[in-house]
């Protein structure tokens, strides 16, 4: 059921990043030869007017094909004939909806977990807050007069203080009072803390907000291990490839629904965020050349930009060839030792 669970997502989101750029390119004008999920002999084809539409046995990419997109083609509705604008626009489409796709997930993730309030849900026994005593229903107001507008913003206070206790200013039964609380330092989690759980809301505005925010923290993350991957700090073997994936899908289905739609929305963005990446043969790199193109005119030919392209997918398969003996060594060689 992992493997199967597995190939859906992969299938979902190749689909996603797929229609993205069929979409686009339809809007465009520019005609699309075949639409195809999966690589390798197809097993189902049906075509409806210019395009094919087809299914194939390995559930591990797919692809747009579009007239004039790696050649030269002398059909005014080519790839290659349209607007460097249009063509900027179709390249971008695929990662877009994976942007978008991730983002979506994410909404759905704090829109049903919910998002927790400043209000006291949860006083522990013997901690600091019920030795204080805070009780269930106050809201937090302040900490050492900084203001609290979410919970983050307590967590914060309270984690970063250096003093033994802190000043809490609680609003209770419409009454406001302050409260001064000894805190505790947890080592699990590296931080102080006063012992209370907050209220949650299951709010779709403020999970759309939560959504949006996480995507964007999720993006900068993932960006930032691609600079440690080129300084060094982070190692190539570090990488995981659809062994590693497939793994990372059975730990999550044991956790859960949430933690499954989690790792979709991750490898989603990730999806996005590799292929802008400027390497040949990737979305960013097409753009790349849209830019230089642009700037050399026709000295570069379409053919050239497509044995360009060609080269840098053959560099990727080897990557990927890499990356799976690594998940190979790491998650399977393990069990037989």
């Amino acid at each position: 059921m992992t493997i199967i669970y597995a190939i859906i997502i992969f299938c979902v989101l190749i689909f996603v990043h797929e229609f993205g750029h069929f979409i686009a390119a339809k809007a465009c004008g520019v005609k699309v030869n075949e639409f195809a999920i999966g690589m390798g002999p197809a097993f189902f084809k049906r075509q409806k007017g210019e395009t094919q539409y087809s299914l194939r046995i390995f559930p591990i990419g797919g692809f747009c094909a579009m007239e004039g997109e790696d050649e030269d083609s002398e059909d005014e509705r080519a790839f290659n004939n349209k607007p460097a604008w249009q063509r900027a626009c179709v390249l971008a489409a695929g990662p877009l909806m994976n942007v978008v796709t991730a983002m979506l997930l994410l909404i759905i993730i704090a829109t049903w977990s919910g998002q927790p309030t400043t209000t006291v849900n949860q006083v522990l026994d013997d901690s600091p807050a019920y030795e204080a005593g805070i009780q269930e229903g106050d809201t937090i107001l302040s900490v050492d007069d900084k203001e609290i507008e979410e919970w983050n913003d307590l967590l914060t206070a309270v984690g970063q203080t250096s003093a033994d206790t802190v000043s809490m200013k609680i609003l209770r039964d419409g009454k406001t009072m302050t409260i001064e609380s000894r805190v505790e330092y947890d080592k699990e989690v590296q931080r102080n803390k006063v012992g209370i759980a907050p209220a949650v809301t299951h709010n779709v505005i403020k999970g759309t907000v939560a959504g949006v925010k996480n995507t964007g923290s999720m993006t900068v993350m993932m960006y930032d291990i691609l600079k440690k991957l080129v300084t060094g700090e982070v190692s190539v073997k570090e990488l995981s490839g659809p062994v590693g994936i497939v793994y990372a899908v059975n730990d999550s289905a044991k956790a859960g629904v949430i933690y499954v739609i989690y790792l979709s929305a991750l490898l989603s963005l990730n999806l996005a965020v590799m292929n802008l990446l400027p390497l040949p043969a990737l979305d960013g790199g097409r753009l790349l050349f849209l830019v230089i193109r642009k700037i050399t005119g026709r000295h570069m030919t379409d053919e050239m930009e497509g044995k360009v392209h060609f080269v840098g997918i053959m560099l990727l398969l080897l990557l990927m060839v890499y990356v799976t003996w690594n998940d190979i060594v790491r998650f399977i060689v393990p069990i037989f030792s």
